[in-house]
Parts: C-alpha cells; sequence; structure tokens
C-alpha cells in the first residue's frame, strides 16, 4: 500500500503522484524530526519552537494557501496527507499545535485584505510567526453566538475585555485570530480580530494540564484594556459568527482525519501486537476472539476515512458540506472510541502503561470528540439540516 491503510483503488481515486510526493516528504520528516523526540516532548509539556521554522522552510505550513503570500499549490487532498504522515509522529499534541495555524488564518485568507495577509499570513507559514485562534470562553464552550468577550470601539481602536480558554499554542502564539463582541448580543454581534500578543493588557495563564495532548500547549487568554487598531479588524464588523460557522467545516474534516489516524494506528499496533503476543500456549491472534475484534475494528476504520474523503471531495469543489461533515466527525469519533478502547484491552495490562503508543492514543483520542464542537452539538446541527 501507498499511503496509511489504504487499498490501491482508495488511493487511485483520492491521490496521484503528486500527493504521494508530499506524503513521501512529510513522511521523512517525521521520522528525522519528530518521531525520535515524542516521548521528551510529551514530558516536557511542549516541542521546540523551531519546528514550525523547520516545518515552513520545507512548505509544509504552506500546502493549499494562495502563492502570492508563500503559500504553495495544493488541493485538500494534499493537506490530508501531510496531516495524515504527522499523526504517524505518535503524538496527536503535537499534530494540534503545529496545526493552529490551519484553524487560525482561514480567516484571514478568506476575508482579510493584501495587507493583513501580507502582515499575518505569509509569516505564519514560513514558520516565522504562531497563529492561534482565540473563540472558546470559560463561560461558554460551544455556545459560540454568546461569547462575552467585548470589542468597543474607541476611535482608531477597539478596546478589548474578555477571556478565552482551552487555547492550543497559546502560551507561544505571536498572534490569536479572535472572536470578539462588538455589538449587540447573539450571533449578529461577533466580529474577527487579530490580536497580537505583545499587546498591552495581555496576559496568559500558566500552561493548562491535561489528559491528553501532553505536547501541545494550552492555556486560557485575558484581555484587559488590550488597544486592538481597527485596521486588524478581519472582513466585516458584526459578520464574524459567520465566519466561524464557515472556519468549523474545515477544522472538523482535520479533526476527522486525526480520529481516523488515531483508529489506524491503533490497529497496527494491535495486529503486530496480536500476533507476537502469546497467551495459553498461542498468539492472540490465534484467538478467535481476538480476530474478530480486529476485523470490525479494520472495517470501522476502513468505512469512516472513506466517508471523511468523500466530504473532504465535496468540500474540495466547493460544496456546502455542513451536515456531512458533521456526521463524519462524530462517526469518526465513534470509532476512535472504540477502536482506542479495544486496542488498549488487546494489550492488556500494557495497553495502560505509558510509553506504549496505544496508551497515549488512548487519552489522545478523547479530546476529538470535544474540540471543533462536541458530539452533541453535531447531532444538533444535522438534526436541524434533516427536519
Amino acid at each position: 500500500m501507498s499511503s496509511a491503510g489504504l487499498t490501491k483503488t482508495a488511493c487511485q481515486v483520492y491521490f496521484g503522484k503528486e500527493h504521494e510526493a508530499v506524503r513521501s516528504a512529510v513522511r521523512d520528516f517525521v521520522k528525522k524530526e519528530i518521531k525520535p523526540f515524542v516521548d521528551d516532548w510529551e514530558e516536557a509539556g511542549e516541542f521546540p519552537r523551531e519546528l514550525y521554522k523547520k516545518m515552513g522552510e520545507l512548505g509544509f505550513n504552506a500546502i493549499g494557501y494562495p502563492e502570492d503570500y508563500g503559500g504553495t499549490p495544493g488541493d485538500v487532498f494534499m493537506q490530508t496527507v501531510a496531516a495524515e504522515e504527522l499523526c504517524r509522529g505518535g503524538s496527536m499534541g503535537v499534530v494540534a499545535s503545529l496545526g493552529t495555524l490551519h484553524i487560525a488564518v482561514p480567516p484571514i485568507v478568506n476575508h482579510g485584505n493584501d495587507e493583513q495577509k501580507m502582515r499575518f499570513l505569509k509569516p505564519v507559514l514560513a514558520g516565522d510567526r504562531i497563529a492561534a485562534l482565540g473563540i472558546t470562553e470559560p463561560s461558554g464552550g460551544s455556545d459560540v453566538a454568546n461569547l462575552k468577550t467585548t470589542a468597543i470601539r474607541d476611535g482608531d481602536h477597539y478596546i478589548v475585555n474578555g477571556s478565552k480558554t482551552f487555547i492550543t499554542s497559546a502560551t507561544r502564539a505571536d498572534q490569536i485570530t479572535c472572536a470578539v463582541r462588538t455589538g449587540g448580543e447573539g450571533a449578529h454581534g461577533i466580529s474577527f480580530l487579530v490580536i497580537e500578543t505583545d499587546t498591552p493588557g495581555f496576559s496568559i495563564t500558566q500552561k493548562l494540564k491535561k489528559t491528553g495532548w501532553l505536547a501541545s500547549d494550552t492555556a486560557e487568554l485575558f484581555f484587559d484594556n488590550c488597544r486592538v487598531p481597527v485596521e486588524n479588524l478581519i472582513g466585516e464588523e458584526n459578520m464574524g459568527f459567520y465566519y466561524i460557522m464557515e472556519n468549523f467545516q474545515s477544522e472538523r474534516l482535520q479533526l476527522c482525519i486525526m480520529a481516523n489516524m488515531t483508529s489506524q494506528m491503533c490497529l497496527e499496533e494491535s495486529i503486530k501486537y496480536a500476533k507476537e503476543r502469546e497467551a495459553f500456549g498461542k498468539s492472540l491472534s490465534g484467538f478467535q476472539v481476538t480476530r474478530h475484534k480486529l476485523a470490525e475494528m479494520a472495517t470501522l476504520t476502513e468505512a469512516s476515512r472513506e466517508f471523511t474523503y468523500r466530504v473532504a471531495a465535496r468540500m474540495g469543489a466547493g460544496e456546502n458540506q455542513v451536515k456531512e461533515v458533521s456526521m463524519a466527525k462524530n462517526f469518526a469519533c465513534s470509532v476512535s472510541d472504540k477502536v482506542t478502547f479495544d486496542a488498549t484491552q488487546i494489550f492488556g495490562g500494557y495497553g495502560f502503561m505509558r510509553g506504549y503508543l496505544v496508551e497515549r492514543l488512548y487519552r489522545d483520542n478523547r479530546i476529538l470528540s470535544i474540540g471543533g464542537g462536541t458530539t452533541e452539538v453535531m447531532k444538533e446541527i444535522i438534526s436541524k439540516l434533516i427536519l
């Protein structure tokens, strides 16, 4: 197979020679620059900032973004192969932090002006700046329409007050694509500002301690009378909620890919372990209960991945896939929930031990059905669109 767990037919449908060239390049990068150090980064709770620059120098940050700002031409599947191979590093925390640009800069790409793209997009693609997205608040969670952080116009500036939480890359970000309230209550009063983290009045907490994604730096953000230039407003004032909803589609696709790769790697580790591990005088794979468990894991993983690819293809063709990507996220996460559980069960006590990939994936997996919109929110979206 030329791709991660894919059949030859699937590769021919979605991936061509250029895609496989990118896959190979990212795979080599991961083997050299990520895999040997992941355990240390997990313990440290972060990875070296230089990794962003290395990614930028090789053009990996830039895949699918406009060439005028340092981007590299590529379709949705070019981004997919890069994301899948980064997952092969074995730490979804590393993937999450490296990937914050893909949720932070799309609003700038889609709605920013040329000057904003030069300031806030080009250096991020080059790996010289780190971009994060600031939406979730302590009081709101998934209730984006009722966010509380305010931005009051004062001449040529907005005065920003409030806070954000669970922000990936927060402790090292140079800029935050931040959702703020510039108008009245509800969805129609929200805007996007790019807030640079050297702005007076901006502060962060210490890194939040998490169950999984240990190598990602996550923190709370605080804004205390931060004066942000009006020129940092992305798109139109009070249109931010619609930009957020647009952005969620690509973020949910990214989470689908992460969930599917979590399942794929757990499946691979389980097959290998079942062949090697002996119990009661024969290998675990010699027991029907193990073989059937592996067969079910493989079937679900294949189905989930194919569903994700189909949705990605339609998104790449410009089709509205709000319902379908919500379905794909829920399905991919339900599959990864089961596959990580079953993989840990196959490994027995070793599946509960640090140092085993399935143990880390089991922990890292839990956030996937929460981030980017919870399972329950996805079901609400789906139900509204089918009723």
